[in-house]
This record gives C-alpha cells, sequence and structure tokens, in this order.
C-alpha cells in the first residue's frame, strides 16, 4: 500500500483513540495499521483509495435521519428527508411535532416511522434524551440511551456512535450492506449473519469503526457507486 510521504504509519494508541472522536488524519492512521495486518483491507485500498470519513453533524436531525434509513434504501430515506427538511424549516423537535401524519406519509415515512420521530423529538422536548450528553458517555452508556427510545435498537445506535460521535471501534453487525461487503472481500460463498459478523469482526479491533468503512468502500465501489 502508498503511503503518503512524512505520514505515520503507526496508529495512535488504542487508549488515545478511544478519548476522542476519529478524526480525518486518524482515519489514514488506522487504515494504514489495519491494512499492514490483512491484505484483504490493503486491497481495498489499492483499488479505490481510503474511504471518507463519513461524518455528520450531531443533533436530532442526523438521528431522524438514520431513523429514515433503517430497512430502506440511502437514497430512498435522503430523498424524503430532502422532503421533510422543505416542508419543516428549520428541523427541529418542536417542528416536527406540528407536522401531521398525513403530512409526514407523504414525506415518505412510514405510520411506524412516523411514530419513531414523534417519540424522539417528544423526548428530546421534554429533556428526557439530551443528545448534547452523548458524547460524554462510553459507547455502551450511549447504546442503552438511544435503544430506551421506541424504534432504535443497535444498527440505528451503532450508526450514531459510528458516525456521529465518531467512536472507532463500533462495528455494525447487523448491517446487509456491510455483511454482503465483508462476504465479497473475505471470498465467502455466503454472506455472514450478524453472529458471525461479530465473529469476523474481532480481527479488526481496535479500529472496526475503519474496518467497516474499508468494506463500505468497497461496496460501492462494486456497484458503481462511489462519490
Amino acid at each position: 500500500m502508498a503511503r503518503s510521504p512524512g505520514r505515520e504509519t503507526a496508529i495512535p494508541s488504542r487508549a488515545a483513540l478511544a478519548d476522542q472522536p476519529l478524526t480525518a488524519d486518524g482515519l489514514l492512521a488506522a487504515i494504514d495499521a489495519l491494512a499492514a495486518h490483512d491484505p484483504d483491507l490493503a486491497g481495498i485500498v489499492a483499488r479505490h483509495g481510503p474511504p471518507p470519513l463519513w461524518d455528520r453533524e450531531p443533533g436530532f436531525p442526523t438521528l431522524l435521519h438514520i431513523v429514515l434509513e433503517q430497512q430502506v434504501s440511502l437514497a430512498s430515506a435522503r430523498a424524503a428527508f430532502d422532503r421533510l427538511r422543505v416542508a419543516a424549516d428549520p428541523l427541529t423537535p418542536a417542528r416536527f411535532l406540528e407536522l401531521t401524519d398525513t403530512e409526514l406519509l407523504a414525506i415518505g415515512f412510514s405510520r411506524q416511522k412516523a411514530r419513531y420521530g414523534r417519540a424522539l423529538a417528544e423526548a428530546i422536548r421534554s429533556g428526557a434524551l439530551d443528545l448534547d450528553g452523548l458524547a460524554s458517555l462510553d459507547d455502551e452508556a450511549v447504546h442503552r440511551t438511544l435503544q430506551a427510545l421506541p424504534g432504535i435498537g443497535p444498527w440505528t445506535s451503532t450508526i450514531y456512535l459510528l458516525m456521529v460521535l465518531g467512536r472507532p471501534d463500533v462495528w455494525p453487525a447487523g448491517d446487509m450492506a456491510l455483511q454482503a461487503a465483508v462476504g465479497d472481500v473475505k471470498g465467502l460463498d455466503h454472506r455472514p449473519d450478524a453472529l458471525e459478523m461479530i465473529a469476523l469482526g474481532t480481527a479488526w479491533r481496535p479500529w472496526r469503526s475503519v474496518a467497516a468503512r474499508l468494506f463500505w468502500h468497497d461496496y460501492l465501489a462494486r456497484r458503481g457507486r462511489l462519490g
């Protein structure tokens, strides 16, 4: 794998990474470390270059967008979210709660996701959920806090940890695109399920969030969807 001149190839320690969100520089250092120990990950970088950081802004709009992404294509969720941003500008919990079910259905919410969105907005408005305070919690506490809300399960809380809070070692084992990518890159004759993914993911600790980005990068490239 080609390395930029003057860039350190040693990744920061696990303790150092755990104390701060993953940055662009930290991502590149972690990619170097992973690629040095896994030829398949090195191959992804050789073919496609390093993946983006894919970071997202913290807050209600982003978490609601992730809820919309549950079990649908990213393009479909993005289209619904864009319509929502037009209908509720600015997109705050209070403004979201003003939208009727009919309006939400027209935007692209299912009835179930409309209920989830309302529960999330009400929790933030009432103070039951402090999204800003999540950054000070460890990973398990973030999972518990978010999953206490209707409609937020392990996938949603993991994506928030990975892309919003920038945690370096979370692994969305139930993500279907990630499962497909791991199966492709590792030459498996099947798509690994969540339990197998958990076992496979141990090979990339303590930088499973970075490994996930690499696998997603390959998944998108194979389907002509990079960029």
